[in-house]
């Protein structure tokens, strides 16, 4: 991993990253040269052949805030046994923890603007790091990159297999953030929005039930400082902004499935297996949310 480390460092550096070690030292080393076949058999279940080269996947999922990239980005990576790296889990994990840099991430989340590149870099290395102690091969990056420029350096030191991005109507993404709750107890995400959206130019209609949470959990349940209305479609604008040359990136190197997401997870899970052709024969996930 130390190999791939001094790559991003370098692709960092270039581009006037101001990436600091050993923080950073990791990044590019658990970015590059993770490659062996998908799952635990040693066989890739997107066409149930074990590969060549003997890589596991190396997968990116794009998408707005509140997409459902996580929810989509933990099955598979269940499913095809490599590890899920969440940046948005990583910022949350340093927000709780005291110091300077919770503070400074407080007010750029609560302001609904994008974590900077040189901070969200810094996360990643010490996560990778964290991963190659363990014997981790393989990834599904969930939130990274976001930038254009994150992009170029993620391309300087390893060969993506395939970047998915999720798409939803933003009337339904505004409702799913609004609706997002966790319980202060236990630490379980849950759902209240009922979404219920006529379909367009004469589709179906988009059904999207709640996620409630257990009794015990009900009156401990609490929202996101950054989940309201305006935060949110501030989220989304900047989102916006930024991830039309990132899709656009990878579109043209042909690494880009756009995948719509037709509803809830009972719907949508198993249609993106299939655009993934993907077989899950043990059945193991359930498509229930």
């Amino acid at each position: 991993m130390s190999a791939i480390s001094r790559a991003i460092r370098a692709c960092a550096s270039r581009r006037n990253l101001s990436v600091q070690a050993p923080a950073a030292a990791a990044a590019g080393a658990g970015l590059a040269g993770r490659r062996a076949a998908a799952g635990r058999d040693g066989r890739d279940r997107r066409g149930g052949e074990e590969k060549k080269d003997g890589r596991r996947v190396q997968w990116v999922f794009l998408g707005c805030p509140g997409v459902g990239k996580g929810t989509y980005a933990s099955r598979l990576s269940q499913l095809l046994d490599v590890p899920h790296i969440a940046t948005g889990d990583l910022v949350r994990l340093a927000l709780a923890s005291p110091g300077p840099l919770a503070d400074q991430l407080t007010e750029i989340v609560n302001n609904g603007k994008l974590v900077s590149d040189e901070i969200i870099i810094n996360l990643l290395s010490k996560r990778l790091e964290e991963g190659e102690e363990k014997g981790e091969l393989g990834f599904i990056l969930d939130g990274f990159p976001r930038t254009i420029r994150q992009a170029e350096i993620l391309e300087g030191v390893t060969d993506l297999d395939l970047v998915i991005n999720l798409k939803l109507r933003e009337e339904a993404l505004l409702a799913k953030c609004i609706g997002r709750r966790t319980c202060s107890q236990c630490g379980g995400n849950f759902n209240v929005a009922s979404i219920d959206i006529e379909g367009e130019n004469g589709g179906p209609r988009m059904y999207m039930p709640p996620l409630l949470p257990p009794p015990e959990c009900e009156s401990k349940l609490i929202s996101r400082a950054d989940d309201t209305e305006e935060v949110v479609k501030e989220r989304l604008r900047v989102y916006h902004d930024l991830s039309e040359p990132v899709e656009e990136f990878y579109r043209a190197r042909g690494k880009l499935l756009e995948f719509n997401l037709p509803g809830g997870i009972p719907e949508s899970w198993p249609k993106l297996l299939q655009a993934l052709n993907i077989e899950d024969p043990d059945n193991k996930r359930s498509a229930a949310a």
